[in-house]
């Protein structure tokens, strides 16, 4: 079984190990950058439960830097960091990561918006079509998810430990809707090569912002105004880029590619917007169209029940009153009254009848198969078997 839970200190060593696997903007491979980030989580965490921080005034701080080299836009919206434990072995063996806004009125989110154009000769009796790109700015503020990592060696597992990693996020929203926006994004990382390295960026953005991609990535873990401040405004002809560099636009990674197909499953959608950086594609939805959201709501913890006489699975959760988070994927029994889980599962939650838990209903588990017949059926039996 695997759980989830809040990032901590302690965790920063194996995210660094994670972080190191794939070039995330939002998971730097840095160990002081993660600490902080951890470290923001866990307040964020300590508000959703009601916690006072000492010292805290409410206010958030809307610096241009923080001094722990975070941008302004890490510091404005609640973060939420989630590591991923096998319960036999307490090992930490992926994460991901949900931000209620991603910027707003004066801190934009830049994408580049990709268009078309056309041109029409009379006198030949042809045209052309061009694909062309412009900086966009979104001061929308969308809550975001991203940062999804889980180890090599847990990929394709049975119980699909990596599609909780993603679901928990929804899961959180659902419970806490608002403080979470109209709009959910998902930048999708486009092709990366193992040393770091982007053709996109090399193609385009080295033009303008002469740094190699690794270190473009760096100084967005600060500061993000220097993509207007160098980029052009104007439209840019994609088409005059090598036909790999064209074909290769919104186009997500190898890595990434169960995890777009997953989200495009739930309602995502690809609306022609893509990163600045690796040409990766943006995703969108509009948060109260997911039907994981809007599945998610409290219950009341009853008495445990056997797993085989539970109809119905997904994530059940908590939040104690210190902001301890936890979520597993368990069978369970939801009834209009209350919620009753297996032993096993109430005991690594730390849930006892009548507290208050969050649920996600999700696919019912698999049944049992029957006992195999030592008999042939009989013959009508047959035929209507084969209906």
């Amino acid at each position: 079984m695997f759980l989830i839970r809040q990032a901590k200190p302690q965790d920063v060593p194996t995210l660094l190990k994670l972080a190191r696997m794939v070039y995330f903007l939002n998971l730097p491979p840095e160990e002081r950058l993660l600490a902080s980030k951890v470290a923001q989580s866990q307040a964020c965490f300590k508000r959703l439960a009601g916690v006072v921080e000492p010292n805290s005034n409410g206010s958030r701080r809307h610096s241009s830097t923080g001094t722990d080299g975070l941008s302004a836009l890490d510091e404005e919206g609640d973060f939420f960091l989630f590591s991923m434990e096998e319960v036999s072995s307490g090992g930490v063996i992926g994460t991901s990561q949900l931000r209620a806004h991603q910027g707003g009125p004066g801190n934009p989110n830049w994408s580049l918006r990709i268009g078309e154009k056309r041109f029409h000769s009379a006198s030949l009796g042809f045209g052309t079509s061009h694909t062309v790109v412009q900086l966009h700015a979104d001061e929308s503020g969308p809550t975001e998810i991203g940062g999804i990592i889980l180890q090599p060696s847990h990929r394709g597992h049975p119980v699909r430990p990596g599609r909780l990693l993603s679901f928990v996020r929804f899961h959180l929203i659902g419970l806490h809707r608002h403080l979470f926006a109209e709009r959910i994004l998902a930048e999708m990382m486009g092709p990366v090569t193992s040393e770091g390295e982007s053709a996109f960026w090399d193609a385009f953005g080295r033009k303008f912002i002469p740094v190699k991609f690794p270190e473009a990535d760096r100084f967005c873990q600060h500061n993000r105004r220097f993509i207007s401040e160098l980029l052009p405004k104007e439209e840019i002809y994609l088409t005059l880029m090598p036909l790999e560099i064209l074909n290769s636009v919104g186009v997500v990674s190898r890595e990434t590619i169960p995890a777009r197909r997953m989200l495009e499953n739930m309602g995502f959608r690809y609306r022609g917007y893509v990163d600045p950086f690796d040409g990766g594609p943006h995703l969108d939805a509009l948060t109260d169209d997911l039907p994981i959201i809007r599945a998610t709501r409290t219950a009341t913890a009853g008495r445990t029940i056997a797993a085989e006489s539970c109809s119905q699975s997904g994530i059940v959760s908590t939040l104690d009153d210190m902001g301890e988070f936890r979520a597993i994927e368990t069978r369970f029994e939801l009834t209009p009254k209350n919620i009753r889980l297996p032993a096993e599962s109430a005991e690594i939650l730390g849930i006892t009848s009548g507290m208050s838990v969050g649920v996600t209903p999700m696919n019912a588990p698999k049944k049992v198969s029957p006992t195999r017949r030592t008999t042939k059926p009989k013959a009508a039996a047959r035929r209507r078997s084969k209906a």
